[in-house]
């Protein structure tokens, strides 16, 4: 394993090194090469619709595109074409899914602030959502059912699919199965940074959206950050992420697998231990050193961990605690002993998971929680996918005549300390009703 370790003593942050900055610095939109080349794929997109988008396939994914949009029977024969055992797995994910989402789904809510005001707040479903689904290095179908099926459960109207063509000059046939298992309505062969912009701005082919969602590369983050503009995002996910803490408690095998597990994804993935245990922190390189050569991704998984990896020894689970709240990463594993009371007391992080039995591959897969999730820090802001990015809210106000009595002279009195004279009068036509 080649990553930086650090031994912390007293508080956290207590380094100031280039070393220690690059554990926090993991967004992508501060790279001007990524914010450019984005910024020209969007401005194409923009200009040329559909042609761009073809072009694009062909400078990125090395393929002539025929259409853009891929037909219904494409995805029924990518189903039928399954390995049984796959298609269970699918099935089994997207009930689950399923059924964590509606159990979230937000309800109306209404109150009355005074006599004769009430005021309700009434969660309406999008009319029509974009999901994002990779389809680069890896391809991800469990992503694909992680944003089809929440919005399907919201009752959106429309959801739309964008991944990247492969050599046949459509999306892989396990995205197409998960598309046709999760209930999408359209599917469209276009992957990166002009997936986001047509979906953001709209083609002759692809419809625009009302919000887009889904995790991609640091160019489609950078995308949809740059499209926030003009359609709702969910958090800008990136590479990505784990933070393991750990006690003298934690097998170090275990807490090694994890971490090879998730810098796997993708070279700029950041897999950092923490440990409040002397000794472990050489524990765990040593048993991922052991693993690294067995990998068959083992480049992207050195590559991850020399560029953002990283372990930390700190004197308490308190100081690890600390550390996480500074973190702010995407995924949490606790392996303490007392690990429900730590994970308790986690702060700014996409999701936890709590004592070592709870691998990170299970969220990413089968327990139904969303594993499209906040990344860079973002947590601190952010949370991770839900039923509720798939609504906006409505609020109305009912208020009767007698209330717009009680109210007048009040509001009256704030417009003219406003100097809103209209307002004023506003009010004040109802005191004398």
């Amino acid at each position: 394993m080649s990553a930086p370790t650090f031994a912390v003593r007293g508080g956290v942050p207590a380094e100031d090194t280039p070393a220690w900055r690059a554990l926090f610095d993991r967004s992508t939109s501060a790279d001007a090469a990524v914010h450019d080349r984005t910024a020209a794929i969007i401005a194409r997109v923009r200009l040329d619709g559909d042609a761009a988008l073809r072009a694009l396939a062909l400078e990125f994914d090395g393929v002539a595109l025929d259409a853009l949009e891929v037909p219904r029977r494409a995805w029924r024969r990518g189903l039928a074409a399954l390995d049984p055992a796959l298609r269970r797995a699918l099935e089994r994910a997207a009930g689950n899914i399923r059924a964590a989402h509606d159990a979230f789904r937000p309800r109306a809510q209404s109150f009355t602030t005074a006599d004769g005001v009430v005021i309700v707040r009434r969660p309406d479903p999008l009319d029509r959502v974009g999901v994002y689904a990779p389809g680069g290095r890896a391809t991800y179908p469990s992503s694909l059912l992680m944003g089809v099926v929440p919005a399907k459960v919201a009752g959106v109207r429309e959801v739309v699919v964008c991944s990247p063509p492969s050599r046949d000059g459509r999306p892989a046939p396990v995205l197409l199965a998960a598309a046709e298992i999760a209930g999408a309505d359209r599917v469209f062969a276009v992957g990166g940074a002009g997936a986001i912009a047509a979906m953001a701005w709209g083609t002759s082919s692809v419809p625009r959206v009302d919000r887009i969602v889904g995790p991609g590369n640091a160019y489609v983050a950078e995308a949809k950050l740059q499209a926030s503009g003009v359609t709702a995002i969910d958090a800008p996910a990136g590479p990505s992420e784990l933070l393991v803490i750990a006690d003298d408690s934690a097998d170090p095998a275990v807490v090694a697998r994890e971490m090879v597990a998730q810098a796997e994804h993708d070279p700029l993935a950041a897999v950092v231990l923490v440990c409040a245990a002397a000794g472990l922190a050489q524990r765990v390189e040593r048993a991922i050193g052991a693993m690294i050569d067995a990998e068959p991704r083992a480049a992207i998984v050195r590559a991850a961990f020399a560029a953002r990896g990283g372990i930390v020894t700190v004197a308490s689970v308190e100081r690890a605690l600390e550390f996480a709240a500074l973190y702010a990463a995407e995924h949490v594993l606790v392996c303490c002993r007392a690990a429900s009371a730590v994970a308790a007391r986690v702060r700014n992080a996409g999701t936890i998971f709590t004592g070592a039995a709870g691998s990170v591959a299970f969220g990413d897969y089968m327990t139904g929680a969303n594993h499209v999730l906040p990344t860079g820090g973002l947590a601190r802001g952010y949370s991770g996918l839900s039923t509720e990015d798939f609504y906006r809210w409505t609020t109305t106000q009912r208020i009767t005549r007698s209330a717009a009595r009680s109210l007048a002279a009040d509001v009256g009195t704030f417009a003219d300390a406003e100097g809103l004279p209209g307002h004023a009068a506003a009010a004040r036509q109802w005191s004398v009703t």
